[in-house]
Formats: structure tokens, sequence, C-alpha cells
């Protein structure tokens, strides 16, 4: 046993070495003074991310990026929240066939949900458009919502509606005085989730892209083939954001929270 633990030890730091490793060899390159991505860096310079102001498609792509994925959060968390009650407090007929419909884009590869919101969005002219692009995040940022408020009403005591019921509040008292405070915390953070999520998509984003439509994963996507300037320091800043997001959800809810038994 005294030597299995730190055989354990081991085989854990090299994975996360190995996960690690391309992201830190991007954040470091992105500071080198070459006049190109270098690992090892060559010194210390922040000429890539000046070139960043240098380049408006960038930050276009950034803000279209915040926007998409803030609507889809929105929406998501109200979509979300809603089933999750529903889902939680009732039995009704057809309510497993329904968990497995909200549940359903997990599972399903996002490249193949990608293909049939095309051709479904492509005779009714939302290919390409905004509504379209929002829409197809909602879809895949609606089960993480369900899934951190389903958990949240885990170990949510139901009398306290009963009480406040018998006191004489209304249904609509009841939710926003009563469960809405209670699970609040549940919401923030799929909400913030759900932000990560749709910010940092490609493999479904690429499928609804137009002139109109640029996020910045879809430019860093686009421009990777072409050219590394200045993919590494808005590489970094992607990095950054999902690392910021993931350090609030975490000190809000945590993490792990996400995948346990409700």
């Amino acid at each position: 046993m005294k030597l299995i633990q730190p055989f354990r030890l081991l085989i854990t730091g090299l994975c996360i070495v190995f996960l690690l490793l391309p992201i830190i060899v991007t954040v470091v390159s992105s500071f080198t003074e070459a006049s190109y991505p270098t690992f090892p860096q060559k010194g210390f310079s922040l000429q890539w991310y000046e070139k960043i102001l240098e380049r408006p498609e960038f930050i276009t792509a950034f803000l279209n990026s915040v926007k998409f994925a803030a609507l889809s959060a929105l929406f998501a968390v109200i979509l979300g929240t809603l089933a999750s009650i529903a889902i939680a407090k009732y039995n009704f007929y057809g309510k497993t066939f329904l968990v497995s419909l909200f549940t359903a884009p997990l599972t399903v590869p996002q490249i193949v949900l990608g293909v049939a919101l095309l051709i479904y969005f492509t005779p009714i002219g939302m290919s390409g458009s905004e509504v379209g692009y929002i829409i197809s995040h909602i879809i895949i940022c609606v089960p993480y919502i369900i899934r951190f408020v389903l958990t949240g009403l885990s170990g949510y005591d139901y009398t306290i509606e009963r009480a406040a019921v018998i006191l004489g509040a209304k249904p609509l008292t009841v939710f926003l005085k009563v469960t809405l405070p209670l699970i609040r915390p549940a919401m923030i953070s799929g909400a913030l989730f759900a932000f990560l999520i749709s910010f940092d998509n490609v493999t479904l984003s690429i499928f609804m892209v137009s002139p109109e439509v640029r996020t910045l994963p879809l430019e860093l996507f686009s421009r990777m083939q072409d050219s590394y300037d200045p993919l590494a320091s808005v590489s970094t800043i992607v990095v950054l954001i999902t690392v910021v997001f993931i350090a609030i959800l975490e000190k809000i809810y945590g993490v792990g929270k996400l995948y346990s038994n409700h």
C-alpha cells in the first residue's frame, strides 16, 4: 500500500502535465521577443498583445462572443431552471422521455448536432443568422443548467413552500421569495458554466458561421491555417477568461457538483 500511493500521485501528476502542456506552451510563447511564436520563449515582450489592437476583426469577434454567450446563457438559465423545477417537483406522463430529450445534447456529438441544425435552419432562413446561432447554443447549454439546478434541488425541503402557501402566499410569491433564493447559487453557477460553454465553442459554431456571425474561437480557427499573428496572445486571453470563470464557479458552487448524483 505504501508503494501504491506514490505511484498514483506520479500517474496523476503526469496526466495533469500532459493535459496542461499545450496550454503552458501557448501562454509562454505569447510573451516572446521573436517575430514568431517560440518555445522556450526568447526574452520577454508584450508585442503580440499589442498586435491585437492592430487587428480589429479579433476585437469584433470577442465582442460577438461575449454577446452571444451572454444571451445563450440567459435563455438557457430560464428554460433550464423551469424544466428542472418541473422535473424535480412533479410526476407526469413522459417525464423520463422529457429528461432524456433535454439531456440528449450531452450524448450526441456536436458535429452531428451542427449538421442537423444546419439542415433544419437553412430552409427557414436562420442558417448563419444571430438568432440561429443563439438557439443552437441554448440547445447545448440547457443540459448543463438542468444538471446544476437539479443538484441544487436534490436537498430542497418542499415543506418550506407548503408553509408559505399555508400562510397565504400566492404561487408566484412562493417562487420569487422562497424557491428562487434557495436555488440561486445553482442558477448562477449554471449561467457561468453555460457562458463558458458557449464562449469557447467551435465544433457546433462552425456550422452557424456567416460574415455577420464571427466569434473569437471561430476567428482563431480560421486564421490558424494562414498565420500565427497574433494567435498565441489571443489564445492566452481565451485561456485566462476560462480560468477566471472556472475559479468563480468553483468558489460559488464547486465544479465537482456538476457531476454529482441528484
